[in-house]
């Protein structure tokens, strides 16, 4: 075996453990107790007739007969609240995840909480990870690596810090830097590509994370447009800053373009350098942010897809309503989503000429430090 296979062996399996540590850790700390616990039964019977149709949407009680892993028939109910986005229906076949109280008595009705979907998820996730495996060889796996470490990084990491008081923002910065300089490291290698990647990604998000803050507050966003934000607040966290937590999820969703941009630049410049050893700091910036420029339109376009996609039915209504493009342009929750793409596009267009720059430096002082 060779060195540098060697040397990717060791960082993989390094990597492994440090996601198993991570995987250890008892993340964020109950609120709220739930008093049953969850199992998966088959459903055998459905009863609508306590179900009633008000316009559009249901309201009331569907009665269930599910049978459980040890073959008993029992009783459900699943509550409809004539809410689209959270009510379910189960039809016979389903598998449904009912609450079993915990106080076990056997004629107790359980309750449907939701449709069985690990399965599927599982399965996705396989195929994922197959398809990974085998496009991208031993590269694919570290990205695999990378993806269920970021996963794990977030929900073990950024929920517990930020539900437990400490600045939004900032945790969502540390967590931020600490995914990029394993993901960068761990794809590119330890090299003078990862280092320029690295840098110029940092800059960006930290850009990213100045105008966020800057222009949350110009235009007067308090973060309650978020999704279940004010269920957050009333789960035993009623002093958490939703304004900071809407500009540190800002910045974690625009981080992964700025990742991707900052290696493309960063791998650029570095096969410039490697092609052409006479160019310098100069020749090598210029090469850098041509290639900026070759790629930011895209990807400006890939973050106005993304945040206008997770509201296309918001779009519609308003569409459907005849309203003035001043009215909904000036609305919180659209407003909320301009701030968004405009300050993410932000943080695309600065990291350009950042990682440009960056590399162009590195590559540059590499070069001088072998000719000394």
């Amino acid at each position: 075996m060779s060195a540098g296979a060697m040397r990717r062996g060791i960082v993989i399996v390094a990597f492994g453990l440090l996601t198993l540590a991570l995987l250890m850790l008892p993340g964020a700390g109950q609120l709220v107790h739930d008093e049953g616990r969850t199992v998966c039964a088959r459903v055998v019977e459905t009863d609508d007739s306590g179900v009633e149709l008000h316009g559009m949407v249901e309201f009331g009680a569907q009665r269930l007969r599910v049978r459980l892993r040890d073959g008993t028939v029992r009783e459900a109910t699943n509550e409809l609240r004539a809410q689209l986005e959270l009510d379910k229906k189960f039809a016979v076949g389903d598998t449904a995840l009912v609450v079993m109280p915990s106080s076990g008595e056997h004629d107790a009705i359980l309750v449907a909480r939701d449709h069985w979907r690990m399965g599927w998820i599982v399965a996705a996730f396989a195929m994922f990870a197959l398809l990974l495996w085998a496009f991208g060889g031993v590269t694919g796996l570290k990205a695999l690596f990378s993806f269920v470490f970021s996963c794990l990084a977030i929900w073990k990491l950024l929920v517990p810090l930020a539900l437990n008081g400490y600045h939004a923002s900032s945790v969502v910065f540390l967590t931020v830097a600490a995914l990029s300089a394993v993901i960068m490291y761990l794809v590119a290698g330890w090299n003078r590509k990862g280092l320029a990647a690295f840098a110029g990604a940092m800059l960006g998000v930290s850009a990213s994370l100045a105008l966020a803050h800057l222009f949350s507050r110009l235009m007067h966003i308090n973060g309650a447009t978020m999704p279940f934000a004010q269920q957050l607040l009333y789960s035993g966290v009623p002093s958490i800053d939703l304004a900071d937590i809407f500009v540190g999820a800002l910045v974690l969703a625009s981080s992964g373009a700025v990742m991707d941009l900052a290696m493309d630049i960063a791998a650029g410049v570095d096969e410039v350098a490697i092609a052409n050893p006479s160019l310098g700091f100069r020749g090598l910036f210029r090469c850098g942010t041509r290639m900026g420029r070759a790629v930011v339109g895209t990807m400006t376009t890939t973050l106005l897809l993304a945040y206008s996609g997770g509201y296309l039915t918001l779009l519609m209504v308003f569409a459907t309503q005849g309203t003035h493009p001043a009215d909904f342009l000036n609305s919180t929750i659209v407003s909320a989503e301009i701030v968004k793409t405009i300050v993410g596009s932000f943080g695309l267009v600065l990291v350009a000429p950042f990682t440009a720059a960056a590399g162009a430096w590195i590559c540059s002082c590499h070069k001088e430090g072998k000719k000394g």
